[in-house]
């Protein structure tokens, strides 16, 4: 990769507040990564069910769904910069209080499902703002797809790296020790935060009440089809296929009969496979079609997706499992992309409440829908089903996601038309 090459791959980096911001976020990513795996494979030792699985998901994600039009509203009216601290250090309590709960040994599956609660309270108030705060760090607007792009790495490495390391402390010194470890992690991004320097913050004039905010944020949407339309293909996305990862611990001990470890490494490797995918999205010209990129990297994941599910030799299963990974990744970071770049400034904010609401709310639905199913027909043949779901979904918006290039299309054709007959007068 030439010099050029790689320094266009990390542009954002010029912005010493985004950074900032990537350095304590990586950090902190890869402590969410542990407790997220040691969470769902203390839930399914201690009950051995899918359908639980499922429930844990929703605890952790549904109030997100409830609360999230208020956070986008919290976002377009308050300093997003104190939102954030706020809701940062609030997670950092939420993992504290989990860890001493474990460490102590005195925990029920239901205290852990309270605690999942709270979190995703504190995350219907923190993506809002966090994600519309990034256009405040990035000084250069044509480095924010850029940004987004790093962004979405900096999780899935953060993917890569912390069920790995979860699942390798989980069976050496226990799920108290991961969550220690993400509570700790929270330092790194509050200082981040307290480094930054960021424009001086300008009220807006608050003349509208809530109701009237959430209001006009809906008919926004609906006049506005480039982002309606994709937000609606996120949420059958995050209702019908992103809950595959639920029945993972039941593939990593019933499937590979296996430990934590194995349970890590699964994750681990659709967090490889997702690393190459933000590589690749982060060196895209700043003119590539992103919904080209999002159709094809749908049908890579829809397909790993279906041999995943019945392939019972390891080695070959995390092989398609990485690639499911990178089918994935594309998708939720071109639909927060597209949606941040043509969203109003005024109605950013509100704008990521909804997109909140479409996975947030939908990825715990499904989570329970896909859980009890699998109890029915089996872990295997559920992500079979959810591979084949994803293909249907892709034919369904084909016209939509091929409509920029066809339009791209008709106007060089137009361009030549006109070129032509300028030289024929």
């Amino acid at each position: 990769m030439s010099t050029d090459k790689i320094t266009s791959t990390f542009r954002a980096f010029r912005n010493r507040n985004y950074s900032l911001f990537f350095t304590g976020q990586s950090i902190s990513q890869i402590g969410t990564w542990m407790q997220r795996t040691g969470v769902s494979w203390m839930v399914y030792t201690m009950t051995h069910s899918a359908f639980m699985l499922g429930l844990t998901v929703f605890a952790s994600q549904f109030p997100s769904f409830l609360f999230s039009l208020l956070g986008g509203i919290a976002s377009d009216r308050y300093n997003r910069y104190k939102v954030l601290l706020i809701t940062q250090t609030a997670s950092m309590i939420q993992a504290v209080l989990l860890a001493v709960l474990v460490l102590i040994n005195h925990y029920t599956v239901w205290e852990i499902l309270a605690l999942s609660v709270v979190l995703g309270i504190v995350n219907a108030f923190d993506v809002p703002a966090r994600q519309p705060l990034i256009h405040e760090m990035v000084t250069d607007k044509a480095d924010l797809p850029n940004a987004l792009a790093l962004n979405s790495s900096m999780v899935n490495i953060a993917r890569l790296v912390g069920p790995a390391l979860s699942g390798i402390i989980l069976v050496k010194y226990g799920a108290g020790a991961c969550f220690l470890i993400n509570a700790i992690s929270f330092i790194a991004v509050i200082i981040s935060l307290l480094l930054m320097k960021l424009p001086a913050y300008i009220p807006p004039s608050i003349t509208k009440k809530v109701g009237s905010e959430l209001v006009e944020g809906f008919v926004y949407l609906k006049n506005t089809p480039s982002i309606s339309v994709m937000m609606l293909m996120l949420g059958l996305i995050s209702l019908l296929i992103l809950p595959y990862n639920t029945l993972l611990p039941v593939f990593a001990k019933v499937i590979f009969k296996g430990d934590a470890a194995t349970f890590g490494y699964i994750n681990s490797f659709i967090g490889l496979g997702a690393v190459a995918g933000s590589v690749f999205l982060a060196s895209l010209k700043p003119n590539a079609d992103l919904k080209i990129v999002l159709l094809i990297n749908s049908i890579i994941f829809g397909i790993c997706l279906i041999f995943f599910s019945h392939i019972s030799y390891f080695p070959l299963a995390m092989l398609f499992a990485a690639l499911s990974g990178f089918g994935m990744m594309s998708q939720t970071t071109i639909f927060i992309t597209i949606i941040q770049v043509e969203s109003d400034k005024a109605m950013r904010g509100r704008v990521m409440s909804y997109v909140a609401m479409a996975y947030f709310g939908m990825l715990p639905i499904g989570s329970l829908l896909i859980g009890a199913i699998s109890q029915q027909i089996g872990a295997p043949n559920a992500i079979l089903c959810q591979g084949i779901i994803a293909l249907i979904i892709v034919a369904a918006f084909y016209k939509f996601l091929t409509s920029g290039r066809r339009d791209k299309a008709n106007a060089e054709q137009l361009k030549e038309a006109e070129e032509t007959e300028v030289e024929q007068v």
